[in-house]
């Protein structure tokens, strides 16, 4: 039975893990701001990053480490509040720095602590706050659901709610869980986002099978999500193997049975990530049909999905689909406009080159839902993409426009 975006009474916690969370000040606001997963001996790792050229601190150490470790990982530490980018030469000190002192508390090689920072860009990192908290957050450590959440509570920075999915599945006489955590609601346009995602499973898998199925989880998942265009230097999304439940992937039908709860509990996760989206009013789930490939049919939707003006409309829900229409137009795939079709809701508002006659007040409507359907077909060929994406809203701007100040 599988469990996808549970509450906190019924999220999956698997073995040979532990969390943590304290306050250590990198928060003006004093909230937990420093998180801890402690892996347990033998938990191999994989993990895909930002396609920003400017790259965080803890991303180049993470990179490094995983390659130094052979995909070994004991710790994940994280801070929030602070993204240590575009800090020069004394973010990565101070980043190495505290993951020597975690190695050290832990008894564990520095190359296996994987760190992560989420926040404002360009602020020194105040390692020191870090690593005096510290002892409080490994002592802190439990194999609990709280301690899950807490941890889950101290990564968030504009995110309103805590996201979180887990999903179960039997081999034999053997359970294998999977539970995954995540943070972001801006700077979403995964190649990935401001996003943080830690999927933690009691699989026993190898690195390399663990890449291989992160990637294309990842790019069914988190690359078809879209807030506001804009791509972090910090994204992060990390699976951990800690081999506890004894059930290898390897084993007859474990792999397939694997790779559907990874996708499930990624999903999830993106479509919490996208209803918590800054401001965000209206989710909305488009697909683009008919495309030659999927590279087409993904070209499209981001031009759609990161048109300001077409992003407005659906604030507003207005079913003004000439937006949507001119964004397929100007995104470079050499579309005829006389073969394409949109849909919104279940009305079909454009075909033939012109509008075709539907229920105005109807698609009102359907768009001022909480989440509403957006069909876009090319007739080219036989691929396509469903892609989760959300509105352009006034509160989105006051959020961002206050950030830093």
């Amino acid at each position: 039975m599988n469990r996808l975006a549970a509450p906190l009474n019924s999220i999956l916690l698997p073995k040979g893990f532990a969390f943590s969370a304290v306050a250590a000040g990198v928060k003006a606001s004093g909230r937990p701001d420093l998180a801890l997963i402690e892996a347990c001996r033998g938990t191999t790792a994989a993990a895909v990053f930002t396609q920003n050229r400017v790259v965080a601190a803890p991303l180049q150490v993470d990179r490094a480490s995983l390659a130094a470790s052979r995909g070994r990982v004991r710790a994940v530490l994280v801070n929030s509040g602070n993204a240590n980018c575009a800090t020069g030469p004394a973010g990565l000190r101070a980043c190495r720095q505290i993951c020597r002192e975690t190695s050290r508390l832990l008894g564990v090689n520095p190359e296996e602590v994987f760190p992560s920072s989420t926040g404002i860009i360009g602020v020194p990192l105040p390692a020191e706050k870090i690593v005096t908290k510290l002892p409080e957050l490994i002592a802190a450590r439990q194999a609990t659901e709280q301690a899950l959440h807490n941890f889950v509570q101290a990564i968030m920075t504009t995110d309103l709610r805590p996201k979180l999915a887990s999903a179960q599945f039997r081999s034999g006489k053997d359970v294998v869980m999977l539970t995954g955590v995540a943070k972001g609601s801006g700077m979403i346009h995964p190649q990935l986002a401001t996003m943080l995602v830690y999927l933690c499973t009691d699989a026993a898998a190898g690195t390399a099978e663990l890449r291989r199925l992160l990637r294309q989880t990842c790019d069914q998942t988190f690359n078809c999500i879209l807030v506001d265009g804009d791509t972090s230097t910090n994204d992060t999304v990390l699976l951990l193997a800690s081999g506890q439940s004894a059930v290898p992937l390897h084993r007859s039908g474990v792999r397939k049975q694997f790779a559907s709860a990874l996708l499930q509990v990624c999903q999830s996760l993106a479509e919490q990530i996208v209803a918590d989206g800054e401001g965000v009013q209206h989710v909305i789930r488009l697909s683009v049909e008919q495309a030659r490939n999927r590279p087409e049919a993904l070209q499209v939707a981001r031009a759609i999905a990161r048109s300001p003006l077409v992003k407005t409309a659906w604030a507003g829900a207005d079913p003004n689909w000439g937006r949507i229409l001119a964004a397929v137009g100007s995104c470079g795939v050499p579309i005829v406009p006389e073969q394409v079709e949109i849909a919104i809701g279940k009305q079909l508002v454009f075909r033939g080159g012109k509008v075709h006659p539907f229920d105005q007040a109807g698609a009102h409507q359907d768009l001022a839902q909480p989440s509403c359907d957006i069909c876009v077909k090319l007739r080219r060929g036989r691929s396509g993409v469903r892609f989760l994406t959300s509105d352009l809203t006034a509160e989105y701007i006051r959020i961002n426009a206050e950030y830093s100040t």
